[in-house]
């Protein structure tokens, strides 16, 4: 017997009461059916429902070969009548963000040819994937518009038309279709054929935010949020910005610009630290002059600063020039010889000293898992 939906007939459906008419051991705990149900079963795109059937747990809903299954954590009396209660907040979660999607689908549609060629409601966030290139002004525009349509609150309407008016409407579909199709209509911005659950009106989408569009395959992949996750996602900037406002001293709409400043200033700042830098390595490589093999142990340097100094004292001190700077369990270390070939040693230095690094020739680079003390008694050795 084909179980009665009552999502179709009622999206907003939180609570109703059915007839177990089967239950089964299965992967997931317990697999129950029932003559009527409001839970929606996965598909287009759309997770399936959650909740409780006579206060088991509902993890989740399938339809498996025509049933409609409800995953449960514990087993339900056939025969028996049950309470059934929808997780609401997460079910009306999923209404917005795929409403949402349908209208910014029906206008991208609508203005560039593209089709929706994938659709995906994480646990984050929402991807779309298109079959056309979109830039950022278009973006920014088609995010305008969506909100436009959101905001003008019209009822959406859904509706199973006959095969010849089937025919003569332009709706959208990611397959051809047999049999009777149920199609939803977004006023002024999408025809589409959707299995899904929607809101009644686009004015309980509240609001859609666009994060981000990357090319992907021959088109691009959209990052999109809806409803009472858009807000959230804007409350979480908003209280990060307001922070950085006063770390920057900055009002909160010119932490971007105090940010740029402040990274100008950096840089300048490490390049007259690393001219400083050079100046002393130099003074240091000069008291190394002639010195043959060097090794030194410096502190608080990090690798481009190891490899500036190992190469200024390399290039006075006439034989092999090894500095190692502490860092995490261990010492990061680079090593300069002007005639010479480091290949060899650096192979060993890392089997000795559980390190990995290497290079050219008269150069190089790396870190060992290794004390001072095993350092220098590697290179005694070589001696």
């Amino acid at each position: 017997m084909a179980t009665e939906k009552l999502y179709y007939q009622d999206s907003h459906l939180r609570e109703f009461s059915a007839v177990v008419t089967g239950c089964r051991p299965g992967k997931h705990g317990w697999d129950v059916t029932l003559d009527r149900t409001a839970f929606y079963p996965e598909g287009g795109g759309q997770p399936g429902d959650q909740g409780t059937l006579g206060g088991v747990a509902v993890t989740d809903t399938h339809e498996m070969n025509g049933e409609l299954v409800h995953y449960c954590d514990g087993p339900l009396d056939v025969g028996a009548v049950v309470e059934g209660r929808i997780d609401w907040e997460r079910r009306f979660d999923l209404m917005q963000q795929h409403s949402g999607e349908h209208i910014l689908s029906g206008l991208i549609h609508g203005a560039y040819g593209y089709d929706n060629v994938g659709f995906h409601m994480g646990r984050d966030v929402v991807t779309i994937d298109f079959s056309g290139m979109l830039d950022e002004a278009q973006l920014a525009e088609l995010e305008r518009q969506t909100n436009r349509v959101i905001w003008r609150n019209e009822a959406v309407e859904v509706f199973w038309p006959e095969p010849e008016e089937l025919a003569r409407l332009p709706y959208r579909s990611k397959k051809a279709l047999e049999g009777p199709v149920r199609l939803v209509r977004f006023p002024g911005a999408d025809l589409c054929a959707c299995c899904g659950t929607h809101v009644d009106r686009t004015g309980e989408i509240g609001l859609v935010k666009l994060l981000s569009c990357q090319k992907f395959h021959q088109g691009v992949r959209i990052e999109m949020l809806a409803g009472g996750r858009a807000l959230d996602y804007l409350t979480g900037v908003c209280d990060q910005n307001r922070q950085i406002s006063g770390l920057l001293s900055a009002k909160p709409l010119e932490t971007a610009a105090a940010a740029a400043r402040m990274q100008q200033e950096l840089g300048e700042t490490k390049y007259r630290l690393g001219q400083t830098q050079d100046k002393l390595f130099r003074r240091q490589a000069e008291a190394l002059r002639g010195a043959g093999n060097v090794l030194l142990f410096e502190e608080g340097l990090k690798p481009d600063g190891l490899r500036r100094l190992a190469d200024a004292v390399t290039a006075v001190c006439g034989g092999r020039a090894a500095v190692f700077a502490p860092a995490g369990d261990g010492f990061q270390y680079a090593i300069g010889w002007l005639d010479g070939d480091l290949r060899a040693l650096v192979k060993e230095l890392n089997q000795a000293l559980d390190g990995r690094g290497g290079g050219k020739p008269g150069f190089v680079q790396g870190s060992v898992r290794a004390g001072r003390a095993e350092i220098e008694a590697f290179f005694r050795r070589l001696e």
